[in-house]
């Protein structure tokens, strides 16, 4: 039992959830709730990467089961990277899941773009190409990326050129505090331009949005979550390396068939003439083949039975010509109350396998038997009628007799 379920409903997952699951559910929490996309959910995009740094890291999410959200912050970790039980950024936290790499790496690069596709099964199954329409930032080609005209751009004195103002603040006597700002003057770029010098396509921005036609091609056997990243393609801003545009794969649910790995699995429901006597069923490949799938006579399948077809799952992931396995459950459903008559039941009953020999019951004498007629079991039923009985102890009996001390 874990003491509470706080972070794990922030995710919406079970307190039993797999890896897998946590970083599908932070996957698709985070694309929502992401900055770029809702400004103002910024403190549900921190409770969720907060959430899935303790989750997915197996010692502190054994704290977080075992002592809560208080166990983790009070440092419980075992002397983690977080140090004291405090948070990582939640924007390193998304850059390092989406492939962003480290922090040093990313400040020599332009903002990643992440966008998330949906896709069917038959998609992941034959391949496909997708068309996505991005906004990104590019350097204006007119003034190359300096916002005016050669030359006219001057250094900011107020940060002397490095875009960040420092400022000392006294906490106590012989204590100092230094705290760095982004520079108001020149909004941390480290030079001023003047109105009439700024690049009349920009406006000195340096930047500008463009729109761009992607090409997405899905190969066969991608999976569920898998990234296609466009290097290069993303953001652009001067002096840095541009970003890229990593496309995430969410793949809707299949009516018929569940992925697992390179297996696809279904479920197949009998007669129980077709499980003793053998069957031949139809199946609906996701490349539009039919499959007979057969069971001959003599083959017996049981309730619950697991059968396969060889290569007729998943291709794999760049070797599409190597499959998995189609995986079948089998249920059987047996026929209503008095299907046949009693003198059509004894006639079938030659035909099947012989009782269990028991005790000769025609030759004993009734009066030893104690007849126990089988009735419908509802066990929810009776569980919930159980429940509305209580018991008493000796002592929740009030007295009512006795010996009694007076007192004047």
């Amino acid at each position: 039992m874990v003491k509470e379920t706080g972070f794990y409903d922030t995710l919406g997952v079970k307190p039993n959830a797999t890896p897998d699951e946590l970083k599908k559910a932070y996957r698709k929490l985070a694309l929502k709730y992401h900055p770029d996309k809702n400004p103002t959910e910024g403190e549900k995009f921190k409770q969720i990467s907060q959430a899935y740094e303790v989750l997915s890291d197996a010692k502190k999410r054994e704290v977080y089961d075992r002592g809560g959200e208080k166990a983790i912050k009070e440092g419980g970790t075992g002397g983690g990277g977080g140090g004291g039980g405090g948070f990582t950024s939640p924007m390193d936290i998304f850059d390092l899941f989406f492939g962003g790499g480290s922090r040093m790496h990313r400040e020599r690069k332009g903002k990643n773009i992440v966008h998330q596709i949906t896709v069917t099964l038959e998609d992941l199954y034959n391949g496909a190409t997708r068309k996505l329409s991005v906004q990104k930032n590019c350097i204006c080609e007119r003034c190359e990326g300096r916002g005016s005209r050669k030359g006219a751009a001057q250094m900011c004195m107020s940060c002397h050129g490095t875009g960040v103002q420092v400022r000392m603040h006294q906490l106590l006597p012989g204590m100092v505090q230094q705290v760095s700002t982004v520079c108001h003057n020149c909004q941390g770029q480290g030079q001023r331009i003047s109105q009439k010098d700024r690049c009349k396509t920009c406006g000195g921005r340096k930047i500008m949005c463009q729109k761009k036609i992607l090409e997405v091609h899905i190969d066969k056997g991608m999976k569920d979550g898998q990234k296609i990243v466009f290097h290069g393609e993303g953001d652009q801003e001067p002096g840095l390396e541009p970003g890229d545009i990593i496309i995430v794969l969410d793949q809707q649910e299949h009516a018929v068939f569940t992925r697992r790995g390179e297996d696809l699995l279904m479920s197949m429901e009998l007669q129980l003439v077709e499980a003793l006597c053998g069957f031949k069923r139809p199946v609906q490949t996701l490349d539009s083949r039919t499959l007979l799938v057969t069971s001959h006579p003599g083959k017996l399948i049981k309730p619950g039975d697991t059968k396969c077809v060889l290569n007729e799952g998943m291709p794999m992931y760049r070797r599409p010509f190597e499959k998995g396995r189609l995986i079948i459950h089998f249920s059987v459903v047996f026929p209503p109350a008095n299907f046949l008559p009693k003198h059509k039941l004894k006639e079938l009953e030659r035909y099947l396998p012989g009782k269990i020999d028991t005790e000769q019951t025609d030759t004993m004498d009734e009066d030893l038997y104690i007849y126990a007629d089988l009735e419908d079991c509802d066990l929810e039923s009776r569980r919930r009628h159980r429940h509305q009985y209580y018991y008493m102890d000796e002592d929740d009996y009030a007295s009512t007799g006795g010996v009694q001390c007076h007192t004047s």
